[in-house]
């Protein structure tokens, strides 16, 4: 019997329902804590805001760790375990009682979700270097896929009843665990494994050893200020839309629905055709630049049609992720994919644990008549200046690589 062909088809679905299950449950989660809480909605905020919170503490803590298990075990348990794992766990939070058994399912969801770091992987195992950025693409098209899909579905469903979405999203899953326990193959050859160690597999240990490698480190850097900056988008679209153009929720999905196919066209199609063209570190510049001239328009616009112009312009932003991690994957060997993937995981959330507060504080801060002046877009300006940032950081650990290799080159000559 031949080996099976590795799975990335596979791997992509994975990731379509990791971001449709979050999708799936966005338009109900609010209206189900706030039936529980028995608080009013204001009660009913902050338990939501301790959710969100929860879940990405969890990704952050637990993806170097599914990181470094997939580098010592393989790709395929650590992936098929917490497909299992997730399935599970929307059955738990459609049947949970109480809001405490809510905590304990967002949890089981957070650590499960951590999964990307496997996946991401996974992909790396698969692809050639040329051809890695490319086919890291395949994760903002699942994202774009995923958000496009799920609030509608959750959307609808809801209306059938608020613990239906859990019921589809977890049968979904395991479906896909099943389908996976079929054919999905390993893909981290036996002498490319890597033993377990605790030191790289917590977030502290993790991120201290991206030290070995100054572009790696750079890159990394730059990574989690796009990420902090990004965060701009999902903590004050809805409320900045609404309070300087009067969108209303419908008007808002759409807008979403929008970033979403974007994102899906550009991250699993453009990424393809513009990567091999222009390398990954030209590609991850010049989406940079779009990205932050893009948060620029956004909080200038004065009218609302501005910003569809603005989102399908500043799409091509999306490049800098694939591309910044295809030259982060090819400075590293076989055996730490997976350990690096979940620094990457960590700084990811991490970034999704400190940028909310701090772009819907400032949108909040300049629309009072306590700021210096009126600026609602103030966040978005924020994020410009973080993405330039990561630009000069990029640029500055790029040179530093440079001369640490030429001098590497310059030393073995001299001794030969």
């Amino acid at each position: 019997m031949s080996p099976r062909k590795p799975a990335l088809g596979f791997i992509f679905v994975t990731l379509v329902l990791d971001i449709l299950g979050i999708g799936l449950i966005i338009p109900i989660l609010p209206k189900l804590v706030d039936q529980l809480a028995e608080g009013g909605i204001s009660e009913a905020s902050h338990v939501y805001g301790l959710l969100a919170a929860l879940y990405s503490l969890m990704q952050f803590l637990f993806a170097p760790l599914l990181g470094s298990l997939s580098d010592r075990f393989g790709r395929r348990p650590v992936i098929l375990a917490s497909l299992l794992g997730s399935g599970l766990d929307y059955f738990l939070l459609a049947f949970a009682p109480s809001l405490a058994w809510f905590f304990v399912g967002r949890i089981i969801a957070g650590v499960t979700g951590a999964n990307f770091s496997a996946a991401t992987a996974y992909i790396a195992d698969v692809s050639p270097p040329e051809k890695r950025a490319a086919n890291f693409g395949l994760i903002g098209a699942a994202f774009g896929l995923g958000f496009i899909i799920g609030p509608a579905m959750g959307g609808f469903l809801g209306e059938i009843g608020l613990r239906v979405p859990f019921f589809v999203a977890g049968g979904l899953t395991l479906l896909n665990w099943l389908y996976g326990l079929i054919v999905l193959p390993e893909s981290l050859k036996l002498k490319n494994r890597s033993q377990f160690s605790w030191t790289r597999a917590n977030p502290v240990g993790s991120l201290l050893s991206l030290r070995r490698y100054p572009l790696v480190l750079g890159l990394s850097g730059s990574h989690f200020l796009i990420q902090v900056a990004h965060q701009v988008l999902p903590s004050t679209w809805v409320l900045y839309t609404a309070y300087r153009y009067g969108w209303s929720p419908a008007q808002t999905g759409a807008s979403l629905a929008v970033v979403g196919l974007m994102a899906a066209i550009m991250q699993g199609g453009v990424t393809r055709l513009v990567v091999p063209r222009l390398g990954e570190m030209k590609t991850a510049a010049f989406s940079l630049i779009v990205s932050a001239l893009a948060y620029i328009g956004y909080g200038l616009a004065t009218e609302g049609w501005m910003l569809y112009l603005i989102i399908i312009a500043g799409s091509l932003g999306g490049l800098a992720n694939p591309a910044i991690k295809g030259l982060i994957s090819n400075s590293i060997g076989d055996n730490e994919q997976g350990q690096m993937q979940g620094s990457l995981s960590s700084l990811t959330s991490l970034a999704g644990i400190i940028g909310p507060p701090v772009a819907a504080g400032l949108f909040g801060y300049f629309i009072t008549d306590a700021a210096p002046f009126y600026l609602p877009g103030a966040a978005f300006f924020l994020s410009a200046c973080l993405v330039i940032l990561a630009i000069a950081l990029a640029a500055r650990s790029a040179k530093r690589a440079r001369l640490i290799k030429e001098r590497e080159e310059a030393v073995a000559s001299a001794e030969v």
